[in-house]
């Protein structure tokens, strides 16, 4: 369709009528005006030559209908076209050679018409009337276009703010790119110190990018300038851009930065056509609001690096060496896609004995773990003046309640005198420790108690006797705790495990490592203590 001087010319009309003559004076006028007619005698060969022109994929651009066929009225052809998404955005011109009253008029606009016609008429009336169909359809069909665009783009839009880290943005936002151009794209999102994240959705290229292409993209993407929360679009030619990328033919990249203009998002595609110019924009949204979901991201993983460094620091990599009994230990973070956690162990000689044990900050946030440092160092301190574990217990309450009301804390501590193995076991919340004898069956000490925060009184510590050569398991839930599982169930299927495992220490918690450690969604921390066989 070429429109010229607001006439539009080259459209195909159909026209609808019983009278030969009628058509023949329709499409005269029609014809003169640079449009091609299709002209059928009734609404039967109307519907046929429809169909005919649906499976070619060249329906008329507008119909005009008589509203007396002898089949069918022009008003039932009229539903039965509008009933069918295929042929409804067709226009259809109602027209009929009696004069025209008000209900006529209302039965075409009801049946779905666009205008109705009284004939016979001026010639430059009937292509008026051709012309503001036309063009009522035109402006339904950009409406329906640009609607379909907006609906990508909000749900682009929701894909991206739903990304949990940057390296799934990268990836969700490629996708979304992609399905807004109907193209390739790639996304590189340019972290701090060096870190970039890239997306890939769709091919253009017959190889996916290599290490170099991938080095020269980003780099090409760094010489961009872009101002703070502004958008830029630019084109790179095949001679500059990588052409693992989308082949010969270069890549428009657009490129948006976070508020405080430190994080680069560029957006890559294709040079793409944009005849109507709505998808450059889109992309240049899209791209902005990449970069808004990008920055609370990067804020999560600058404070997850912290929190992993007070964890690893602070978390003893080798233990002391005891008189009498063999400690060991197991620390496993949860992948970089997980919260962090506040789980910590600890294992110190006391004038009384040895005491191990394992505790978790609940809650996933730099607060439990600087919290998990401060427990961590008041036990130490505290075990110096009096190592009970039902005492220490309960000054940790006393400690957590004034600094930090707003937290809460698991943590069972188990006192171990090497000489006699008599044990004393403080449980504030967390999972007992599993006593695992020499050729006997495994059981959970009988210890309990409420969490550490809540300011609730501790009953006095279970006291049992641990054999020579028999062992004292302490994990952190990490290691049990399966979605949709009871923990019971895990629990059992711990203690029946550890009934067969490897003697020593460190062997032990290997082997139950290899068992449940697999692919979980928490820390994980093991201790265990085996006191030396006679």
């Amino acid at each position: 369709m070429v429109q010229r001087s607001g006439t539009d010319v080259g459209c195909t009309v159909l026209v609808v009528d019983d009278s030969a003559a009628s058509r023949y004076a329709l499409g005269a006028v029609l014809s003169r005006a640079g449009h091609v007619v299709v002209p059928v005698g009734s609404a039967g060969e109307a519907l046929v030559e429809l169909d005919v022109r649906l499976r070619s994929g060249a329906l008329p651009d507008v119909a005009l209908v008589d509203v007396g066929l002898p089949d069918l009225s022009g008003f039932e052809l009229c539903r039965r076209v509008k009933a069918l998404p295929s042929l409804a955005g067709i226009p259809v011109v109602h027209f009929s050679a009696r004069p025209s009253v008000p209900a006529d008029r209302c039965r075409a606009l009801d049946a779905g018409g666009e205008a109705y016609l009284t004939v016979p008429a001026e010639p430059e009336e009937i292509r008026a009337v051709v012309r503001a169909a036309l063009r009522g359809a035109r402006e339904l069909t950009d409406s329906q276009a640009q609607f379909d665009h907006l609906t990508l783009l909000s749900r682009a839009v929701v894909d991206v703010q739903g990304a949990r880290d940057l390296a799934e943005l990268a990836r969700v936002a490629a996708a979304a790119t992609a399905r807004l151009t109907g193209g390739a794209a790639a996304v590189f999102i340019l972290g701090d110190h060096g870190a970039v994240h890239t997306g890939l959705s769709g091919r253009a290229a017959p190889a996916a990018p290599d290490a170099a292409a991938r080095e020269r993209a980003v780099e090409l993407v760094r010489q961009i300038s872009c101002g703070p929360g502004g958008v830029r679009t630019t084109l790179r030619p095949g001679a500059a851009w990588p052409q693992a990328y989308f082949g010969p033919g270069g890549a428009r990249l657009t490129l948006s930065r976070t508020r405080d203009g430190r994080l680069p998002v560029c957006l890559a595609t294709p040079d793409f056509a944009d005849p109507d110019g709505r998808t450059a924009p889109l992309v240049a949204q899209l791209a902005r609001a990449t970069a808004l979901a990008a920055e609370p991201l990067v804020l999560y993983e600058q404070e997850r690096h912290v929190a992993h460094t007070l964890q690893h620091s602070f978390l003893p990599s080798v233990l002391p060496a005891f008189t009498g009994v063999d400690v060991d230990f197991r620390y496993e973070p949860a992948s970089q896609e997980v919260e962090m956690g506040g789980d910590f162990y600890a294992a110190l000689p006391t004038p009384e004995g040895v005491l191990v044990g394992v505790g978790d900050v609940v809650g996933h946030s730099l607060d439990a773990a600087t919290v998990m440092v401060e427990l961590r160092h008041a036990l130490r301190a505290y075990c110096l003046e009096d190592p009970r574990p039902a005492h220490l217990v309960t000054r940790l309450d006393r400690l957590l309640q004034h600094y930090h009301p707003q937290l809460t804390a698991t943590l069972c501590l188990a006192l171990v005198d090497p000489a006699t193995g008599r044990t004393r076991v403080a449980n504030a919340g967390h999972i007992p420790p599993l006593i695992v004898p020499v050729g006997g069956a495994a059981r959970y000490a009988r210890a309990a108690g409420p969490l550490l925060g809540l300011g609730l009184p501790h009953p006095e510590p279970t006291v049992l006797d641990l054999a020579p050569g028999a062992r004292l398991l302490m994990v952190t839930d990490g290691l049990v705790e399966t979605r949709g599982i009871d923990l019971a169930v895990s629990l059992e299927e711990l203690r029946r495990a550890a009934a067969g495992a490897p003697a020593a220490p460190g062997e032990l918690c290997d082997a139950l490592l290899a068992r449940f450690g697999r692919d979980r969604a928490d820390d994980i921390a093991l201790l265990a203590l085996r006191r030396a066989p006679r």
